[in-house]
C-alpha cells in the first residue's frame, strides 16, 4: 500500500528532523507544513516548491505492491504482513486481504508448485490506488520518477449484501454507490473467484416501493438475483470511460 513518506503517515521529515519515528507512533504531522527551498547564497529568500494547483509533491511515491513476490518474502524469514489500511474503504481493505490471503495460502500449500495468478494483480488494481511498484526491494531508488499525484479509481463499491432469501431469489442490499436496475456488477467474495451478477427488479425497503435506482446514501434495497449471494458479500462496479 502506501510508502507514506511525506504526505502520508510515516513523515520522514518527521524522524529527520526530530526523531519522532512514525513507524513507532511518534510522528509529529511535520509532514501537514508548507515547505519553502532555500539558496545558502542568498540567505532571506524562499522558493516555494511547487508541482501543480494542488499542492507540492516533493516526495510523492508510487504504492508498494509485492503480490508478484510471494515466495522471496515468506523465504525471508517475515512473520506478517502489514497493510497499509489506514483512511481505506472497506473495499480496499478486503481486496488486499483476499488477494493476500489467496497467494499465500497457495504458496504454503505447496511452495515447490506454486504459481502467480494474474487474477490476484487484477483484484489489486480494482481498488484505489497509485501507480504499482516494488519500492526498495529491488533496483536503484533513485530510478523511481513520479510525474503523476492523482490515484486509479476504476471501480465502485456499489453495496453489500445484508441477506439473501434463496426461496424468492432476492437479495438485500445495503446501498454504498449509486447502481441502478439491471446494472452487471461483481460480486467480492473471500476465498471465492469474484463472478457477475445482474441485478433485477430493484425495491426500496424504506419507500416501499419498485425503483429503477439506488441513489441515496445508506439506501436499503431489494433485487433479483439468480446466483446465491451470501451476507457481507461485496458488489463492485467498473466506472464508464
Amino acid at each position: 500500500g502506501s510508502m507514506c513518506i511525506a504526505y502520508s503517515g510515516r513523515c520522514l521529515i518527521s524522524n529527520y528532523m526530530l526523531g519522532r519515528d512514525a513507524n513507532k507512533g511518534i510522528f509529529s504531522n511535520a509532514c501537514r507544513y508548507k515547505y519553502y527551498l532555500v539558496d545558502e547564497t542568498r540567505p532571506g529568500e524562499y522558493y516555494p516548491v511547487v508541482e501543480d494547483d494542488d499542492g507540492t509533491y516533493i516526495m510523492n511515491s508510487k504504492d508498494l505492491c509485492m503480490i508478484k513476490h510471494i515466495p522471496e518474502l515468506m523465504k525471508s524469514g517475515v512473520h506478517s504482513f502489514k497493510i497499509e489500511g489506514r483512511m481505506k474503504s472497506e473495499f480496499y481493505v478486503a481486496s488486499v486481504v483476499k488477494a493476500y490471503r489467496e497467494a499465500i495460502d497457495a504458496y504454503m500449500a505447496n511452495p515447490e508448485t506454486y504459481e502467480f495468478k494474474q487474477e490476484w494483480m487484477d483484484t489489486l488494481l480494482k481498488i484505489s490506488h497509485r501507480q504499482y511498484h516494488t519500492g526498495f526491494f529491488f533496483g536503484k531508488t533513485g530510478e523511481q520518477n513520479y510525474d503523476v499525484s492523482s490515484y486509479v479509481r476504476d471501480y465502485d463499491i456499489v453495496g453489500i449484501v445484508q441477506s439473501y432469501d434463496s426461496e424468492t431469489k432476492e437479495a438485500t442490499i445495503l446501498q454504498k454507490n449509486r447502481v441502478f436496475e439491471g446494472d452487471e456488477v461483481e460480486v467480492l467474495r473471500a476465498h471465492t473467484p469474484n463472478f457477475n451478477i445482474t441485478l433485477n427488479e430493484m425495491f426500496d425497503v424504506e419507500k416501499d416501493v419498485k425503483t429503477n435506482v439506488a441513489n441515496r446514501a445508506h439506501m436499503m434495497f431489494k433485487a433479483k438475483v439468480e446466483t446465491p449471494l451470501k451476507e457481507k458479500d461485496m458488489l463492485i462496479k467498473g466506472k464508464k470511460v
